[in-house]
C-alpha cells in the first residue's frame, strides 16, 4: 500500500543517552546475557527464562510466596487504593474490548472503553454472533496488583519500542495494538499514522518486466559509510561539512539500551509469571472456543461456494540455508556439482540454476494458488556481487508473477576475514549495502540493479544459529570499522547493522517513490534467546521462532504485537526439533500470527508440491480443521512481500464495459487485496473476505476480540497510576 511520504512520522532517529537508562537494568541485562551465553555453551539454553511446571517443590514454594505477597497487600492502604482504581477501570470496560470508530472519516478518535450507558454496542453489528467465553471479576491473572502493574507497564514499554523501530523502517505494525497504545497515551489514532512497506506491483499483461523505460533520473548524492551505516549527502560540500540529508540514521547506543530493556524484562520474575498465566489462559480459551463454535465455523465455510483450502492463496517462504548443513546439499557428495548446478556466478553464468528456477515458477503459475519467495545470496565479499546477480536475473529472464525474491546474507564474516577478503566488518557491510544506495540515488548508472530490486521484497540473515559467540552485545561493542578480529560478531550485532542500513535505505527510496525492503531473518531456530529479542525490535517478521516456547515473556510480546512467524516443521524435524514437539499448533491456538513455509525443499521434501506436503502433514498429525489451515494460509499472504497496490494503466471509460472486469483481474492479479479482499487491512471480521480466504468470520471475530481484551489489561495498568492518586 502506498503511503504518504509526508505523513507525520519522525524523520530523525530518537536517541536515548545511557545516563537516562537505569543502571540496575544495565547490570541485570549483562547478567542475563552472560547467563544466556553460559547456558548456550552448556547446551541447556534458556532455562532461566522458563517458568518451571514439573517440580512439585518449586511450585509449592512459589504458591507460598505468592500467598505471603497477597496477605501483605491486604494490609497496605496504597495497594488497596490502587486495586480499587483498577476495579473501577475494568468496570467501565465492557467486554469485549473492541476499538470502535465513532464516524466514517479516515482519521478517527479511538475509543476502546465503552461505558455501559453508551448508546453504542460493545460489539459492532458487523461482528458475527457466536458463543463467547468471558471472564468476570478482578483485574486479572491471580497475581498481586503491584506485580500486575509492573508487568503490564514493562510490556507496554516494549511494545512502544517495537512500534518505534517498525515505523522508522516502514515495517508493518499491528493496527489493533497501535490503537490501544494511543489510547493509553490519551492520544487519537488515525489511519494516516500507519506506515507500510511499498512493494512494486507485478507487471500488467503485456508489460516487459525487464524494461529500462521510465527509470528515474540520477540525483548525484554523495554517499559515505560511517560506523557501519551508509550516510547520504546532497553534494560534496555537505559531505565535507558532515551535514547528511534529513533521514533517520540509527544510533547504536540507543538500540543497545532498548535491547537491554527487553532482555532484562524477559528474566524478570513477576513479568514471567504474568505472561505465563496469560498464555495458559489464551490456550484454554481457544480450546473452549473450539468446543463451543467448531460446528458454527464449519457451517460458515460450507456456505462459501467454490472455495476450500486448496484454492485459497498460500505464501511459500522458501528458505535456502547457508550453514554447517551445506555438506548435505552437495549432489552425490561433490561440492563442485553444487557450484555448477546451484550458483548464479559460475562458468556457465548460472544457466542451469536459471532453468531450475523457471521450472519451479512454471509449476507455481500452473497451480495458480501458490506463491514463493526464494532466497538468493549476497555474501559481502565484493561490491560486484549485486551487478553479477542482477545481470543473471535479467539475462536468463527468471521473473515470475508468482515469485518475489529475498536476499539472504550469510553471517560468515569470520571466513572472509580468515581468507583476507575483507579487512574489517564495516567492509563487508559496505559491499552489501553501498551498491543498493548507489542504485537508488543514481539508477540511470545502475539500470540492471534498479530493475532487479523491483522484485526483491526483503532481506534475510542466515547461518547456523547454534554457533556460539563469546562476545556480549552491548553499547560497549566495537564499531564495525574497529571489528578487525577473526571472531564472528554475534547475531544481534549482525541484525542491528542490517536493520540500520535497511532503515536509511527505505527512507531514501520512499522519497523517490521506489519500493522498500523488509528485514525477515532466520530467528529463534536455535541458539541464544537474544536472537529473538533482536528480531522483536528490528524485524518485520521472522522465520522459525522455535525458542519462543521457552520464553513466556517474548512469546506474549510476539502475540501482543502480532509479529508474523513463518515456521517449517519438516525442516526442524531433520535438524533441531522432533515434529511432534514443534510448537506451531500451540502458537496457533494462542493466537500468534504463524504460517507454514518450506525450508530447503530439495533436501527435506519428496514431491513437486513441498508446500502442500507441509500443510497435509501438519493437518493430519495435529488434527487441524479446515478453518485452521485456511487461517495459516491467510497469515502467509499477510506476511509475504506481495504488493498492496492496484495499478490500472487505463480507466473504465476507456474500455468496453463487458471487457473491463477481465482486464482488471489481469492487472491486479498478484496483490494482497485480490487474494484477501479489498478491506484486508481492517481489524477483525471486517477485514476478512470469506469468499477469498475461506476463514470463518467467527474465527476472525474471536481472534480480534481476544487480542483486544489482552491489550486492554495493559492499557488499564498504564492508566491506573493516574487514577490511584486522584
Amino acid at each position: 500500500m502506498s503511503c504518504n511520504p509526508h505523513a507525520d512520522m519522525p524523520r530523525q532517529f530518537p536517541k536515548v543517552t545511557l545516563s537516562e537508562a537505569e543502571e540496575e537494568t544495565q547490570l541485570l541485562t549483562e547478567k542475563v546475557y552472560a547467563s544466556a551465553l553460559k547456558e548456550e555453551d552448556n547446551k541447556d539454553a534458556l532455562s532461566m527464562f522458563t517458568v518451571p511446571e514439573d517440580c512439585p517443590i518449586g511450585l509449592q514454594q512459589a504458591k507460598e510466596h505468592a500467598l505471603l505477597k497477597e496477605f501483605a497487600e491486604q494490609h497496605s492502604a496504597l495497594c488497596t487504593k490502587r486495586k480499587k482504581s483498577l476495579k473501577m477501570i475494568r468496570s467501565l470496560s465492557m467486554f469485549p474490548q473492541i476499538p470502535v470508530n465513532t464516524d466514517c472519516t479516515e482519521s478517527v478518535a479511538f475509543t476502546p472503553y465503552l461505558c455501559p450507558g453508551s448508546t453504542c454496542s460493545s460489539v459492532p453489528e458487523s461482528f458475527p454472533g457466536y458463543q463467547r467465553v468471558t471472564i468476570s471479576g478482578d483485574y486479572c491473572a491471580g497475581i498481586t496488583v503491584e506485580d500486575y502493574e509492573h508487568s503490564a507497564k514493562s510490556l507496554f514499554k516494549a511494545l512502544l519500542i517495537r512500534e518505534k523501530y517498525s515505523k522508522l523502517a516502514y515495517h508493518r505494525f499491528c493496527r489493533t495494538t497501535a490503537q490501544f497504545l494511543r489510547s493509553a497515551e490519551n492520544m487519537t489514532w488515525s489511519e494516516e499514522d500507519e506506515v507500510f512497506p511499498d512493494m512494486c506491483p507485478s507487471p500488467t499483461g503485456g508489460e516487459d518486466p525487464y524494461s529500462t523505460q521510465n527509470i528515474p533520473e540520477n540525483l548525484n548524492y554523495e554517499l559515505k559509510m560511517m560506523d557501519g551505516i551508509v550516510y547520504v549527502y546532497d553534494n560534496a560540500e555537505a559531505l565535507r561539512e558532515n551535514q547528511p540529508r534529513d533521514l533517520p540514521y540509527p544510533d547504536f547506543e540507543t538500540f543497545a539500551i532498548d535491547f537491554s530493556h527487553v532482555l532484562a524484562m524477559i528474566a524478570d520474575g513477576p513479568t514471567k509469571t504474568y505472561c505465563h498465566r496469560r498464555l495458559n489462559f489464551l490456550s484454554s480459551k481457544f480450546y473452549l472456543h473450539e468446543m463451543l463454535n467448531e460446528m458454527a465455523e464449519l457451517k460458515e465455510l460450507k456456505c462459501v461456494p467454490h472455495r476450500d483450502f486448496y484454492n485459497v492463496r498460500k505464501g511459500r517462504h522458501t528458505f535456502h540455508r547457508f550453514d554447517k548443513f551445506n555438506s548435505k546439499y552437495n549432489p552425490v557428495g561433490a561440492s563442485e556439482l553444487r557450484e555448477i548446478f546451484l550458483k548464479t556466478d559460475n562458468l556457465i553464468d548460472g544457466e542451469y540454476f536459471a532453468r531450475i528456477i523457471k521450472e519451479v515458477s512454471h509449476d507455481l503459475e500452473e497451480s495458480k494458488y501458490q506463491h514463493a519467495e526464494p532466497r538468493l545470496s549476497i555474501y559481502g565479499r565484493s561490491p560486484e556481487e549485486w551487478h553479477s546477480l542482477s545481470k543473471w536475473f535479467i539475462q536468463h529472464k527468471v521473473h515470475s508473477p508468482n515469485m518475489r525474491w529475498i536476499i539472504q546474507v550469510p553471517r560468515i564474516y569470520d571466513i572472509f576475514k580468515a581468507k583476507k577478503l575483507v579487512p574489517n566488518f564495516a567492509k563487508m557491510l559496505e559491499n552489501i549495502f553501498l551498491p543498493l544506495f548507489e542504485a537508488s540515488v543514481n539508477p540511470q548508472n545502475h539500470k540492471e540493479i534498479h530493475i532487479f530490486l523491483k522484485y526483491v521484497s526483503g532481506f534475510d540473515s542466515v547461518d547456523d544459529e547454534s554457533k556460539h559467540s563469546d562476545h556480549m552485545f552491548s553499547f560497549r561493542s566495537p564499531k564495525p570499522e574497529q571489528w578487525t578480529a577473526d571472531e564472528n560478531p554475534p547475531y544481534s550485532y549482525y541484525v542491528f547493522h542490517m536493520y540500520a542500513n535497511i532503515m536509511v535505505l527505505n527512507n531514501l527510496r520512499k522519497e523517490r517513490g521506489l519500493s522498500t525492503f523488509q528485514l525477515r531473518p532466520h530467528c529463534g531456530e536455535a541458539g541464544s534467546i537474544t536472537h529473538l529479542v533482536s528480531g522483536f525490535l528490528t524485524s518485520d517478521n521472522i522465520s522459525h521462532g522455535l525458542n519462543l516456547k521457552k520464553s513466556p515473556v517474548l512469546q506474549y510480546l510476539y502475540y501482543l504485537a502480532q509479529v508474523p512467524i513463518a515456521m517449517s516443521p519438516l525442516s526442524n524435524n531433520s535438524l533441531f526439533l522432533e515434529y511432534s514437539k514443534n510448537p506451531l499448533p500451540e502458537f496457533l491456538h494462542k493466537g500468534l500470527c504463524v504460517s507454514l513455509s518450506t525450508d530447503d525443499p530439495m533436501q527435506f521434501h519428496y514431491t513437486k508440491e513441498p508446500l502442500m506436503e507441509e500443510y497435509a502433514i501438519a493437518a493430519q498429525l495435529w488434527k487441524l480443521s479446515t478453518c485452521d489451515v485456511c487461517e495459516i494460509a491467510r497469515n502467509s499472504v499477510l506476511q509475504s512481500g506481495l504488493s498492496d497496490q492496484v495499478v490500472t494503466p487505463f480507466s473504465p471509460q476507456d474500455v468496453n464495459p463487458a471487457c473491463f472486469s477481465v482486464l482488471f483481474s489481469v492487472v491486479c492479479l498478484q496483490n494482497k487485496r485480490h487474494f484477501l479482499g479489498v478491506n484486508y487491512l481492517k481489524d477483525g471480521p471486517e477485514g476478512n473476505d470469506i469468499r477469498r480466504t475461506n476463514v470463518a468470520q467467527i474465527r476472525m471475530a474471536y481472534r480480534h476480540e481476544t487480542l483486544c481484551n489482552e491489550l486492554s489489561f495493559i492499557v488499564d495498568a498504564v492508566r491506573s497510576e493516574d487514577m490511584s492518586y486522584q
